[in-house]
C-alpha cells in the first residue's frame, strides 16, 4: 500500500487542547476533559474541538518571499466566520457562492496521481451532426464508480482513498462550444453543451459515456473532470505535475462534404 498524507484545513466548530494523559489511570483522572475533547464516546470524529494530534504548525507560516499566504493557529476551523456574508455549502451547490468547511482530506503518493486520456473521440475527429457516440477515455490510479449525492453532499466529506493508495472518486466529460478550433477566447463555464457525470467503475481501465442526442453542428472541447466521491477535483501530493485530465477538439458537420471549406 503506498504512503499518503492527510491535509487537515478546516475541520470543526471549536479549538481546546486537553493536557496529555498517559496510561489508563492517567486518563480516568480527568474524564470530563477527555470526554469534551474527543466526544462523549471518545470518539474524536463527533468532538467539536480540535485533537492537538491534528494540529498543523505549519499552517501559521505565511511563506517567504512570495504572496503571503492566509494563517491559522488552530487549521482554520472557523475560517468561514471571516465570511458572515456567504452561507456555510453544507453539501448544496450555491449559485452565488458559499464557504466550505470541510477538509481537503488524504493526498496519495506521487505514484498514486490519477491520468486519464480520451480514446474517442481523438483529436480532431469529424462527427456527423446528431450524430450518436460514445465517449471513451483511458484511466490509471483512480476507483472511479464512486458518486455520491451531488444535491445533497456536494463538497462535503474529504478525498479519501482506496487500499491501494487510489483516489476513490468518479469521472466527468465536459463539451464546450467554441467558435473554431483556432479560437483563443476563454470559454464561459456556465455554457456548455453536454456534461455527464460518470457514476460507474472503469471497465478495463476504460470508463465511457454515450451522447445519446448527438451534437448541433459546430466546434467543441472535450474535456475530463475527474474528481474525489464528493465531487471536488482530485487533490495530489506535489504541485509540479502533468496534466490530471484529458482534452480534445472536435467538429460536427451537417454532411462530410463541408468539411473542404473549414
Amino acid at each position: 500500500m503506498r504512503s499518503s498524507v492527510v491535509v487537515l484545513s478546516l475541520a470543526a466548530i471549536a479549538f481546546a487542547v486537553p493536557t496529555p494523559q498517559i496510561g489508563g489511570n492517567g486518563g480516568n483522572q480527568n474524564q470530563a476533559g477527555g470526554q469534551n475533547a474527543t466526544g462523549s464516546a471518545g470518539d474524536a470524529q463527533s468532538s467539536l474541538t480540535l485533537d492537538p494530534r491534528v494540529l498543523a504548525t505549519g499552517f501559521a507560516n505565511d511563506g517567504q518571499g512570495q504572496v503571503a499566504s492566509l494563517t491559522s493557529a488552530n487549521n482554520f476551523i472557523n475560517f468561514c466566520l471571516t465570511r458572515p456574508d456567504l452561507p456555510i455549502t453544507n453539501g448544496k451547490q450555491i449559485d452565488t457562492g458559499s464557504c466550505n468547511p470541510a477538509p481537503m482530506g488524504v493526498l496519495p503518493s506521487v505514484d498514486n496521481m490519477p491520468s486519464s486520456k480520451f480514446i474517442f473521440p481523438k483529436n480532431g475527429v469529424v462527427l456527423q451532426t446528431g450524430e450518436i457516440f460514445t465517449i471513451t477515455m483511458a484511466v490509471k490510479q483512480i476507483e472511479l464508480g464512486n458518486f455520491v449525492n451531488a444535491k445533497e453532499n456536494y463538497f462535503a466529506a474529504p478525498q479519501h482513498l482506496n487500499a491501494d493508495g487510489q483516489i476513490i472518486g468518479h469521472t466527468h466529460v465536459t463539451i464546450d462550444p467554441v467558435q473554431s478550433l483556432n479560437d483563443s477566447a476563454p470559454t464561459d463555464p456556465k455554457n456548455f453543451a453536454y456534461f455527464k457525470g460518470v457514476n460507474t467503475a472503469a471497465v478495463n481501465g476504460v470508463a465511457s459515456v454515450t451522447v445519446d442526442k448527438g451534437l448541433p453542428a459546430g466546434v467543441y472541447r472535450l474535456a475530463s473532470i475527474n474528481a474525489a466521491a464528493n465531487h471536488q477535483p482530485v487533490l495530489v501530493p506535489i504541485a509540479q505535475h502533468g496534466s490530471l485530465d484529458d482534452m480534445v477538439y472536435v467538429r460536427e458537420l451537417f454532411t462530410l462534404t463541408f468539411l473542404i471549406g473549414l
